[in-house]
């Protein structure tokens, strides 16, 4: 009896797991690029309430320029934390190069008044610190209070957050942000009043 020869044919099972393998492989890199596009478009998106609050950091357009493009390349180049929003990490990358990386060179100048930042909005979200406060009169005196005190500023008034959501951009508890606030708003107040320049409503 003839024995019935071996299949020695390879079965589209065999090459399944190659196959397989280079499809995941494929996949995955389109999934990284589309995300870092994803990422890419987002940065865009925010870049001019980033640009505004370096601005208020640095009281410099240059300086202010180059600590966004600073931010967006640490951004792209970190994980972002998964419990943290892309907004609040941004403003809170921003804030901790511009203390490492800026303070410490002196960099900041007096402020040039910018047409794209002629108003602000309220100091607590509540009350206007002046009717027609500009830019440039706040950053002439945010630039004298306390780097803490400014951060927080800057995030409520220029950027209009609410005092929870400038807690979780820069980590710290909602009560240090209201109580560092009062403190910039009472200074700011002062030297309005110094400078008659008006007054708290």
């Amino acid at each position: 009896m003839n024995q019935i020869p071996e299949n020695t044919t390879q079965t589209n099972e065999d090459t399944a797991p190659l196959s397989s393998g280079v499809s995941s492989s494929a996949s995955n890199k389109s999934n990284r690029s589309s995300a870092y596009n994803e990422l890419q478009q987002a940065l865009a998106e925010r870049l001019p309430m980033i640009r505004r609050f370096a601005y208020s950091l640095t009281g410099s357009m240059a300086d202010a320029d180059d600590l966004v493009q600073n931010t967006i390349e640490r951004v792209l180049t970190r994980n972002r934390p998964e419990d943290v929003d892309l907004t609040k990490w941004l403003f809170r990358v921003c804030r901790n190069l511009w203390i490492d990386e800026y303070r410490s060179q002196k960099v900041r100048q007096q402020a040039t008044q910018q047409p794209e930042l002629q108003q602000i909005q309220s100091v607590d979200g509540e009350k206007d610190i002046h009717n027609q406060l500009t830019v440039e009169q706040i950053i002439k005196q945010m630039d004298q209070l306390p780097d803490d005190q400014r951060s927080i500023l800057a995030l409520i008034a220029l950027q209009g957050m609410s005092y929870q959501e400038a807690a979780d951009a820069l980590a710290i508890p909602k009560g240090t942000v209201m109580s560092r606030l009062s403190r910039a708003r009472q200074s700011i107040a002062d030297w309005l009043k110094h400078n008659n320049e008006g007054v708290l409503a």
